[in-house]
């Protein structure tokens, strides 16, 4: 077996289900998850349109191996929606690539950047990341042979990452650094003097940088969120070094059974990711590339959806001011609150009193530099109908009320 394994720790939906393992909810009420970033909007007609003509067409695509590089016709509506979105004028054959999902490729991609054998077991290879943070990037460090160093956000300062706080000595063994923005669980977004002081890291030091940008349509000003590669572009980084982002159709068009999206920037990058893909084999079958085609051409859906979320904070998030800290996020579909005790016991009670599910922060952190920034937080996702949401709301009020 391959020792690295033995280094993952349990899924935080696999934690919380621990956590209620002895719990009886209390039967007046019916449950409501907060819990799960699984979007339930419901997936736009024109995408399940695609996907079933897709399916009637001679031999429907499931007849041929499908390519890794996925067909030039999918690669050419991203690069238009690249354009429109971000003003961006990207080479659809060497630097687009089609995902199956960002979960899986961000996996993938340390796989193939973390090269194992420049540390030793001493001084392990790095891969940085933010704190709390999507657990992909730690699995993905640990079975590439590196080891994760966690970089905790500043509540003082929206939540962005303390890079000041990294040695040197840390950045000259990093080979990859994650991020995400808009960041999850704290929805903030990075701006472009944050960007500017990572790109003149990762020249100094020569790592690669994964940005992570699932949330990305999801945003709650006029202004929408600032992209890595668009912050490259402004930058005068038009060969986005060292630079590759990745996002999906889940969030933005409500498909995430659909395990769809891609990666883009770095030529050289974005070749060798092809050729660990065509090994790994990790191609997106054709009827998933037509009814992606659909969802990336259209931008009317996203616009509705988008306007669904905010519509759904703008109800919920005054319902709980007075009695959490929390705030409207930048972007993204969650509410990162302060309690006053721990996380895992609000979670606990919450669930056992009033039946509704929410994540407690330190499940989404780790204890680093004498602390874990997710303790005596909770993350809820507010992915149902807006008065299953409300309803939740109402009752956290409720349960909050009681303890005070």
């Amino acid at each position: 077996m391959n020792p690295n394994l033995s280094k993952l720790q349990a899924y935080p939906f696999e934690r919380l289900r621990q956590l209620f393992a002895s719990v009886t909810p209390n039967p007046s009420y019916r449950h409501i998850g907060l819990g799960i970033g699984e979007p339930r909007h419901a997936t736009p007609q024109l995408i399940k349109d695609a996907y079933c003509q897709a399916i009637m067409e001679k031999d429907g695509g499931l007849t041929v191996y499908p390519p890794t590089a996925g067909d030039v016709s999918l690669r050419t509506s991203i690069g238009r929606w690249l354009q429109r979105r971000y003003g961006l004028e990207l080479d659809i054959s060497s630097q687009i690539l089609p995902i199956n999902g960002s979960r899986e490729a961000l996996f993938a991609l340390a796989q193939t950047i973390v090269d194992p054998a420049r540390g030793n077991d001493a001084e392990p290879v790095l891969v940085v990341c933010p704190n709390p943070f999507y657990q992909i990037y730690e699995g993905a460090a640990y079975l590439s042979g590196a080891q994760p160093y966690f970089v905790a956000s500043d509540p003082a300062r929206n939540f962005a990452q303390d890079w000041e706080s990294v040695p040197a000595a840390v950045w000259a063994r990093t080979q990859l650094l994650f991020v995400c923005s808009p960041g999850n669980p704290a929805g903030a977004v990075m701006p472009l003097a944050e960007w500017q002081k990572l790109f003149a890291l990762s020249d100094q030091y020569g790592f690669v940088i994964a940005s992570d940008e699932c949330y990305s349509e999801i945003y709650f000003r006029d202004e929408p969120p600032l992209g890595g590669l668009e912050a490259a572009a402004q930058l005068g980084r038009k060969d986005f070094k060292n630079l590759i982002a990745l996002t999906s159709l889940s969030k933005r068009s409500n498909v995430p059974g659909m395990r769809s999206g891609f990666c883009a920037g770095d030529a050289a990058l974005v070749k060798q990711f092809l050729l660990y893909r065509t090994y790994h084999g990790s191609a997106m079958s054709m009827v998933v590339q037509k009814a992606s085609i659909a969802a990336w051409n259209d931008e009317q859906h996203v616009v509705e959806n988008r306007a669904m979320y905010r519509a759904k904070f703008a109800q919920v998030t005054p319902l709980l001011t007075p009695v959490l800290e929390v705030a409207l996020p930048d972007a993204g579909f969650y509410l990162w609150a302060k309690v006053q005790r721990s996380d895992t016991e609000f979670a606990h009670d919450l669930y056992a009193q009033y039946n509704v599910t929410v994540l407690p922060g330190s499940f989404l952190a780790r204890e680093a530099q004498g602390h874990n920034p997710g303790a005596q937080r909770i993350r809820m996702a507010l992915v149902a109908e807006t008065s299953e949401c409300v309803e939740a709301a109402q009752r956290i009020v409720k349960f909050v009320q009681s303890r005070q």
